[in-house]
C-alpha cells in the first residue's frame, strides 16, 4: 500500500500515523520531499483502518498495490562486504561466475569474490569472454558454456551487460528455446538457477530489474527481454567494486542511472511507489555524481551512487523509462555507442522537448523542490523546470561526455534510419507523457547530429 501525505503536514500528526501503522506490524519505507511525503507499507495491509487514517486529515491519497511488487530476495550493502559473500547460504556444490573483462579495475576483486564463495565449499568456473554491448548471439554462446558446466548457482560480477547475460543464463538451462526465441516471446522463460548479482558500476540498475538488453545486429537495434523470472535472488552492493572504475565509465553509467530516475519520475506509468525510489535516486545522483566520478577516494559518494542506481532499477520495474532510452537504443545497436553515453547525449534534448507538456513541467518542478540543496531562487514552475534541465546539461558537460553524434562519425544520411529504428521502440515511447511522432524523433536526432 502507498500512502501519500498532504503538503505541510504537522510533524506530530505524521509521527502519530507512522507509530500507529508500525503497531499494526507493517514495515514502512518513507520518502520525504518538500512537496510531499510518501509512505510505502509492506505487510498485511488488510488490517489498516481507512476511516481512522482519513480522520487524521493528513492523507492526500492511498493506493493499494494489487500486484505484489517483485524485487530481489535480499540486498546486502555496505556493511556486508564482497569478501563475506561466502556467508550467503545459497546454491549447491558448484557455481559459475560470469564476469566482464573490463568490468572491474583489478582482477583481484573477481578473485576475492570467487575465493569467498569457494570457501563455503563450492567449486567454481569463470566465464569472462562476454564482449561489451553484446549481441544476442554472443549471449547465447555464454549461455551454452554455462549449460555445459552443470553449475547450480550463477554469481555475476560486472556491469549491466554482464548482469543481463547472467539473468538470461538463469532462465535458459533448457534446449527448448534460446535467447533469440525470447526476443519474440519473453514470457516463456522460467527460472532454472538462482543468481547473485554484484554490480561493478553505478549504474545500470540491472541488478534489480527483470530486464535483459541485447543487441540485434540484423535490426541495428537493442532489444529488451522482460520477464520477472529474471529478477535476481541476491544483490550485493559494495562501493569498493567501483573505487577504481575509470572516470569515463563511471560517468557514463552514472548518467544512465540519472536517466532512469528522471525518466521514471516523468513517465506515463509513474505512480507513488515508483516515485518513492525515482525521487530518492534522483536526489542522490544530482548531489553526488560529480564527486563520485572525480575523486577515487570519495567512498561515501560512490556508495550513494550505487544505492541510487539500485533505486533507479526499482523505479524502472515499477514504472518505466521513456523517450531518452527509446531513441538511444538505435545508437547502441548500429554504432555501438555505449548505452550510458547514448542516454547522456539525448537526456537534455528529450527533457527539453518533454517540458512542453504541462504535467512534465510540474514533475520537474517537484524534482527541483526535492533535489536542489543550494539556496532555492526559483519560484515558478517554469524557472524550476529550466533549472533542472540546465543541471542535467551541466553534469554531462562536467563529466566530459559527448553531446553530439559527430564524435562517433554518424553521417547525416543515416537520419531516416535512426528515426525508423527509434520509432520501433514503442514499449518505451508509450511511456512518454508528450507523444513522440516520427517528425519529433527526426528533430531530436537532428539536434544531436
Amino acid at each position: 500500500m502507498i500512502v501519500v501525505l498532504k503538503h505541510g503536514v504537522e510533524a506530530a500528526k505524521r509521527e502519530q500515523l507512522i507509530d500507529w501503522l508500525k503497531g499494526q506490524g507493517l514495515t514502512i519505507h518513507i520518502s520525504e520531499g518538500e512537496y510531499q511525503t510518501v509512505l510505502g507499507l509492506v505487510g498485511d495491509t488488510t488490517r489498516v483502518d481507512m476511516d481512522l487514517i482519513g480522520s487524521l486529515g493528513i492523507v492526500d491519497s492511498v493506493k493499494r498495490v494489487t500486484e505484489p511488487f517483485k524485487c530481489c530476495n535480499r540486498k546486502f550493502h555496505p556493511e556486508d562486504t564482497v569478501v563475506e559473500v561466502g556467508g550467503v547460504k545459497i546454491g549447491g556444490g558448484n557455481f559459475v561466475m560470469i564476469a566482464g573483462p573490463c568490468s572491474v579495475e583489478s582482477e583481484e576483486q573477481i578473485v576475492a569474490v570467487a575465493k569467498a564463495v569457494k570457501a563455503s565449499g563450492a567449486e567454481y568456473y569463470v566465464l569472462d569472454e562476454l564482449p561489451p554491448e553484446p549481441s544476442y548471439m554472443a549471449v547465447q554462446k555464454l549461455v551454452d558454456e554455462f549449460k555445459v558446466s552443470g553449475a547450480d548457482l550463477i554469481v555475476a560480477c560486472g556491469g549491466g551487460s554482464v548482469m543481463d547475460a547472467a539473468k538470461l543464463a538463469s532462465v535458459l538451462v533448457t534446449d527448448a528455446y534460446g535467447v533469440k526465441e525470447l526476443l519474440d516471446n519473453p514470457g516463456m522463460a522460467q527460472k532454472c538457477v538462482p543468481i547473485v548479482l554484484i554490480p561493478t558500476t553505478a549504474g545500470t540498475g540491472a541488478e534489480v530489474t527483470p530486464n535483459a538488453i541485447v543487441a540485434v545486429p540484423e535490426k541495428e537495434l537493442k532489444v529488451g527481454i522482460v520477464n520477472e523470472n529474471m529478477i535476481a535472488d541476491y544483490v550485493i552492493l559494495d562501493a569498493r567494486m567501483i573505487k577504481n572504475l575509470p572516470r569515463k565509465i563511471a560517468a557514463a553509467t552514472g548518467v544512465d542511472a540519472l536517466a532512469h530516475c528522471i525518466e521514471c519520475f516523468t513517465s506515463n506509468k509513474a505512480n507513488p511507489f515508483s516515485d518513492l525510489y525515482a525521487l530518492e535516486g534522483l536526489d542522490l545522483i544530482l548531489n553526488n555524481i560529480e564527486k563520485a566520478c572525480d575523486d577515487p577516494e570519495a567512498m561515501a559518494e560512490k556508495n550513494r551512487m550505487q544505492i541510487a542506481a539500485y533505486y533507479g532499477g526499482l523505479a524502472i520495474t515499477a514504472s518505466g523509462t521513456t523517450a531518452v532510452h527509446a531513441l538511444s537504443y538505435p545508437l547502441g545497436g548500429k554504432y555501438h555507442i555505449a548505452h550510458g553515453v547514448s542516454n547522456a547525449i539525448l537526456l537534455a534534448p528529450v527533457m527539453r522537448f518533454n517540458s512542453e507538456h504541462p504535467a512534465v513541467r510540474e514533475r520537474l518542478a517537484a524534482a527541483y523542490d526535492r533535489c536542489c540543496h543550494e539556496e532555492k531562487t526559483c519560484t515558478t514552475v517554469e524557472e524550476k523546470t529550466a533549472w533542472m534541465i540546465a543541471r542535467l546539461e551541466h553534469i554531462v558537460k562536467h563529466l566530459d561526455i559527448p553531446t553530439s553524434l559527430k564524435e562517433f562519425g554518424v553521417p547525416a544520411e543515416d537520419l531516416e534510419g535512426l528515426v525508423n529504428a527509434g520509432m520501433q521502440v514503442q514499449r518505451l515511447l508509450v511511456n512518454n507523457m508528450r507523444p513522440v511522432t516520427a517528425d519529433d524523433a527526426r528533430k531530436l536526432y537532428q539536434e544531436i547530429m
